[in-house]
């Protein structure tokens, strides 16, 4: 079975950001918190809770309908995978993204996608964040 990243417990995310540094590490061998897939900000200023942005593994997502060049494609489970040769950089995916999920990596010239490997909630201290079965579908089509 496919498997996606849901944010199920943020109620108890203190803002350390261990998901941020973990996700750029690993997947752009960078550790600036810019270069994660998945955002954490404050919501409702210094003393509101913390909300997270994250690839919502979408069945028919907007980012890989918006790309002119096919380098979004549909992943197992939902949402896309990145095919970095076919990117020309045009953002079009980041526009497109429904709810912010997708950033652009200024310095590769390409978006940050989330390919949903789970390392963020791996090493979340406080169990925020899970890796969790879905079907196996591919966009629309199971």
């Amino acid at each position: 079975m496919a498997k996606v990243l849901r944010a199920g417990n943020m109620s108890k995310c203190i803002g350390c950001y261990t998901c941020m540094f973990i996700c750029a590490g690993v997947n752009m061998h960078n550790h600036s918190i810019q270069k994660s897939c998945i955002k954490i900000r404050t919501y409702g200023g210094v003393s509101g809770k913390f909300v997270e942005t994250v690839c919502q593994s979408c069945r028919d997502p907007a980012c890989a309908e918006s790309c002119p060049t096919g380098a979004l494609v549909l992943r197992k489970g939902g949402g896309v995978t990145l095919e970095a040769y076919k990117c020309i950089g045009c953002r079009r995916c980041v526009t497109a993204c429904r709810i912010k999920a997708v950033d652009f990596d200024e310095e590769l010239n390409k978006p940050i996608i989330c390919h949903h490997c789970g390392m963020c909630a791996r090493y979340c201290p406080h169990g925020c964040l899970s890796l969790q079965e879905t079907q196996d579908y591919i966009g629309g089509v199971l």
